[in-house]
């Protein structure tokens, strides 16, 4: 799946609200994340499929969360959700305060360059084109200067620890630091959430840790992750383990590791 960075034409009023707040040294209060009573039902040809039954969740600031569940049971469709690449049929969704109902697909792709970073499992990079300038990209979009979007993809980079890399392309890249690219990217613009689905499923497992690791490095740094995965092994990683089954939340807890750190 691929996201189109659009320029911005025009901002939801309650953005600038959000946006201004931010500026000012003020957080949003509440939660990153408030899903409440969220169903998504899709009609195929006259039969309905509900994909989500009814979901509430919320995420905090700074969080570390891997969403898990398997095929067909609505974690990818929660995924587009909080994304805001679909929006519920029922319930609300509300990402740093501000609630997604009502808005259309030119505010919506403004709520995302805004508030989300998003890492796929594929890479979506740009083939002989360097990582800094694949960083910079969403920069570009936004229609910040030259020089301001390269100093910013430069500490991007560094954040995933690729500083003597930013000249290379992606074919001189292992499979692990393409995706730390792809990290960077999402960083760029400092968002509210980095939204990761299957981030390693395309690597072995050497870039696998890698990949991890700067994700708790992030994480320790105060930045808000929500992970969408399959494997035991990745969602471990995570500090909290949501799992999804026939369209609801099945379990909330602790990460086993953090669970016994929390209980000494």
């Amino acid at each position: 799946m691929s996201l189109a960075w659009p320029s911005r034409r025009r901002e939801p009023a309650a953005g600038r609200r959000t946006a201004g707040a931010q500026r000012a040294g003020r957080r949003p209060r509440g939660p990153v994340i408030d899903v409440r009573d969220v169903r998504k039902s899709y009609d195929l040809g006259g039969i309905v499929v509900r994909a989500l039954r009814g979901v509430s969740l919320q995420i905090e600031q700074g969080e570390y969360v891997a969403i898990m569940g398997p095929s067909g049971s609505g974690k990818s469709t929660l995924m587009h959700i909080l994304g805001c690449l679909d929006t519920p049929t029922a319930g609300s969704y509300r990402i740093n305060g501000l609630d997604v109902a009502g808005l259309d697909e030119d505010d919506l792709s403004d709520l995302r360059n805004r508030y989300i970073g998003f890492v796929f499992q594929s890479f979506n990079l740009i083939p002989r084109t360097s990582a800094l300038a694949n960083v910079a990209l969403p920069l570009q979009y936004a229609g910040l200067p030259k020089a301001e979007r390269a100093q910013r993809a430069k500490t991007a980079l560094a954040m995933v620890g690729l500083s003597d890399r930013a000249g290379h392309i992606p074919s001189e890249l292992s499979g692990g630091q393409q995706q730390r690219v792809a990290l960077a990217r999402a960083l760029v613009t400092n968002p509210a959430l980095i939204l990761a689905d299957e981030p390693t499923g395309n690597l072995d497992s050497s870039s696998t840790h890698e990949v991890l690791d700067v994700f708790a490095h992030l994480n320790h740094q105060g930045r808000t992750i929500v992970l969408i995965t399959h494997e035991e092994e990745v969602a471990a990683h995570a500090r909290r383990v949501i799992r999804v089954r026939d369209g609801h939340v099945v379990s909330d807890s602790l990460a086993p590791a953090t669970a016994e750190a929390t209980s000494r």
